[in-house]
């Protein structure tokens, strides 16, 4: 601006000075209907030169109003700046006593001016659901939600885990389903896509996520190792419920070498269709499954059998008590099995040998039993009587 000013006076000195020197001004007429004007070129330009300079004053003048606005605005803007950033603070503060009354106060005043707003409505929404206000809490997520029309992901995890708060468990699945088209291996859409699914029962999806879950390190071997289990036994669980026996089996057949062949789902599948009387496929599975390895689960099962063949179970558990040594556990169950069909000799015969290396008050009733079948009465009370001074030493107060 001072540039362009001396430019104009030196241009201004240059044209009247120059001619006033060489002593010619011209002359200039300008011709109206009514009016006449008559002046020498040097008045003219100087004329001409001023109303410049008037220009740029009143120029210099308007720029200064303005910008005093444009600097009240701003005044303005960064108290209501200063003032949400003070909110902001308190309200953390307020999250850690447990005030969420207060929380969502602060954090949805002057949220619009926070350093990010979203956050702000956020917390917000979950502050208000906190304290079981779910209109507000809807308003705030809405809010957030036009704020961040770019990054939906936080608002919709958010809303997720309201929706999971409200025990609106499909509303939740449908949000965890959308969000994992977005981002499928996001820790906390995963962590909230488990509690969804397991409340929904849908298995298949649970175990459609483990491998996502691995890669991003949500929970440890362990825990990912029960969800799946959790989730093969709820889908034997809907395979029974929806055609029972022959369902269960169906789905059983139609599932790999390698989930047949696993010991806790061979245990689960046993109980069940026990629980269905089919006792003959129940038995197989108990039977194989104590073939490819030892499992006290399985064994546990094998009084609860309604076999027409005991012979192959005593004979399976002959086998594990040479393979895997004399277990009170396989000698207590052949001693059960043998009684259900009236070799009471024998029976006894295998309880002993489990109350030998360990009492069990079970154990001690059923070979009194046998003893009595046997014309024993006297041994049988005495068996009943160590059973019940064990009974009595295992409840008494510690």
């Amino acid at each position: 601006m001072l540039k362009v000013l001396l430019l104009f006076l030196l241009l201004l000195a240059g044209i009247v000075v120059g001619p006033m020197l060489a002593g010619h001004q011209g002359y200039v007429l300008i011709q109206t209907n009514d009016y006449n004007i008559e002046t020498s070129v040097t008045a003219l330009v100087i004329m001409l030169c001023l109303l410049i300079l008037a220009l740029l004053v009143i120029e210099w003048i308007l720029r200064r109003i303005f910008h005093t606005g444009s600097r009240t605005r701003g005044w303005f803007v960064g108290r209501k700046r200063r003032r949400a950033h003070k909110h902001t603070s308190q309200a953390l503060i307020k999250l850690a006593e447990g005030d969420y009354q207060q929380v969502e106060k602060l954090l949805s005043k002057h949220a619009d001016h926070a350093e990010q707003p979203v956050v702000n409505y956020l917390l917000a929404a979950e502050a208000a659901q906190q304290r079981g206000d779910d209109a507000r809490a809807s308003q705030h997520l809405e809010r957030a939600a036009e704020l961040s029309e770019n990054d939906p992901i936080p608002v919709e995890i958010t809303r997720v885990r309201l929706q999971l708060a409200r025990n609106e468990n499909h509303a939740a699945r449908h949000g965890v389903d959308k969000l994992l088209e977005i981002a499928p291996r996001h820790p906390e859409v995963l962590r909230l896509a488990e509690q969804a699914y397991i409340r929904t029962h849908a298995w298949s999806s649970l175990l459609d996520i483990l491998y996502s879950m691995e890669k991003a390190h949500i929970g440890d071997d362990a825990h990912r190792a029960a969800l799946e289990q959790q989730a093969w036994i709820g889908l034997m669980d809907q395979a029974m419920a929806d055609g029972g026996s022959e369902g269960l089996k169906s789905w059983w057949h139609n599932q790999g070498r390698k989930i047949r062949l696993r010991s806790d789902l061979q245990v689960a599948m046993a109980d069940r269709l026990i629980e269905c009387d089919d006792h003959a496929t129940a038995q197989q599975i108990i039977l194989d499954g104590l073939k490819q390895e030892y499992n006290e689960s399985l064994v546990l099962l094998m009084p609860r059998l309604k076999t027409s063949a005991p012979e192959q179970v005593e004979k399976v558990l002959r086998q594990q008590i040479k393979n895997h040594g004399s277990r009170p556990l396989l000698w207590s169950t052949l001693g059960q099995m043998l009684m259900k069909h009236g070799e009471w000799k024998e029976a006894s015969f295998a309880f002993r040998a489990a109350l030998k290396q360990r009492p069990d008050a079970y154990d001690y009733a059923w070979l009194a039993d046998t003893l009595d079948r046997l014309k024993q009465p006297e041994e049988a009370a005495a068996m009943r009587r160590d059973g019940l001074l064990l009974t009595l030493k295992n409840n008494a107060p510690s």
